[in-house]
């Protein structure tokens, strides 16, 4: 069955078929000069949608947009994503002099990340068309989440990976039943996708060629959910401001895509700011230039923030920064892993070390005077700080235990004063 009726290159128009063979090179037209991803092109009106079976996944899911998404009919596999909570964050908006700040807490999802936005809209096109080996290149988050689909569709998965890659995150991809594949060097990952992909016909739903364009793109449309929950989630309070950690921009390009989905359909009258929170500073660069094509940066340092450490971005996120009048802030590890217990200890999430990333860029950008302190500001926290627990919080001492409940008593008083009620 086809889904879509083609694609069409975001950079330069040019529309190709939809057997187009999508090996991440993005559209042969535009490598030279700004390798760019492509969009799919849906049937006019979405006809071949099955309503009746979307709808037996709509208001427990992100498919309650499902119109907005390829129509896949009953072949939707689905855990629950989406729909997670706009959390007003009053604490720590006040630290960073941003009153009317709100966090979309994307650790709410089925794997604990915003990649199952993508995942359940990759993994049903990989069923639709009778895939029977999915794979991707992960860190942690993208491959945890493709695994844990692809075992809810009854589909192999292979996610390829690098030594030193988190521990709780490789813990949950084999969890799932994936097999992984830990590669001394880095880039051996995408060779070996790109010879399955060529010799076996899996699916594979991450960038393999470099320089990088962006992910699937049929998983991306998943992520313009973000902008429809948004806009619902917010009533009459759109926000000025759409904050996010970036790496390859599939998140951020998503988020551009759904609000100007929304302004065309008349039920925005305008389209938020969007930030990138990068590490090493290609985005401001090219913002900067003026040009299409991303350059690498040096890599100054070692992040913490692993999941968005790329020294080159993609076109995408720079077309989608561009397109909403928005800007790329960089962040250090001393910022973020500060921010990461500020955040748990004022507002109660503990968010993984990159998704954090946007409350430091929010602060740069309020104690630069670029965002006012009357603007509405959503932070995006997209996954768990559980993820990289062996990365972002030190080993507590061992304590030794009381002896007895005196004893506990006064070290309680110590710590929280007395605690009566005024």
């Amino acid at each position: 069955m086809n889904i879509i009726a083609g694609y069409r290159c975001i950079r330069c128009g040019t529309q190709y078929p939809s057997d187009q063979r999508l090996d991440t090179r993005g559209c042969p037209s535009c490598l030279e000069t700004g390798p760019s991803n492509l969009r799919p092109l849906y049937p006019v009106g979405n006809s071949s949608i099955d309503l009746a079976a979307t709808n037996n996944h709509a208001g427990k899911s992100l498919w309650q947009y499902a119109c907005h998404l390829p129509p896949f009919g009953a072949g939707i596999v689905s855990l629950g994503e989406g729909l997670t909570p706009l959390v007003p964050a009053e604490r720590i908006g006040k630290v960073l002099d941003v009153p009317h700040l709100v966090i979309k807490d994307e650790s709410r999802n089925p794997t604990w990340s915003h990649k199952d936005r993508f995942s359940t809209v990759a993994i049903s096109a990989a069923l639709n068309q009778g895939a029977k080996v999915v794979a991707t290149a992960s860190s942690g988050n993208a491959g945890a989440s493709l695994a844990a689909y692809a075992a809810k569709a009854g589909l192999q998965c292979v996610v390829a990976t690098f030594a030193g890659a988190a521990g709780a995150m490789i813990s949950q991809i084999r969890a799932y039943g994936a097999s992984v594949f830990p590669m001394a060097r880095k880039t051996d990952r995408w060779a070996l996708l790109e010879k399955a992909a060529d010799q076996l016909g899996w699916f594979v739903t991450s960038p393999y060629h470099h320089p990088v364009v962006g992910s699937h793109p049929i998983g991306i449309e998943g992520y313009k959910t973000l902008a429809y929950e948004i806009v619902d989630q917010s009533g009459d309070r759109l926000p000025d401001w759409c904050v996010l950690p970036v790496c390859y921009g599939d998140a951020l390009a998503g988020l551009a895509a759904g609000f100007h989905e929304l302004l065309e359909m008349g039920k925005i009258s305008r389209v938020p700011r969007l930030v990138a929170a990068e590490v090493h500073g290609s985005l401001s660069a090219a913002l900067e230039s003026g040009h299409d094509r991303i350059e690498e940066q040096e890599q100054r340092f070692d992040t913490v923030a692993v999941s968005i450490g790329t020294t080159r971005s993609t076109y995408q996120a720079l077309k989608a920064l561009r397109d909403t009048r928005g800007c790329a802030v960089c962040v250090s590890n001393d910022q973020i892993t500060s921010m990461q217990r500020m955040l748990a200890a004022k507002e109660g999430i503990f968010a993984e070390l990159a998704s954090v990333a946007p409350l430091v860029a929010v602060q740069r950008l309020r104690e630069q005077k670029v965002m006012a302190a009357s603007d509405r500001v959503v932070a995006i926290v997209t996954a768990s700080g559980l993820k990289d627990l062996d990365s972002s919080v030190e080993a507590p001492a061992r304590e030794k235990p009381f002896e007895s409940v005196e004893d506990a008593w006064t070290r309680a008083l110590e710590r929280t004063g007395s605690g009566h009620k005024a």
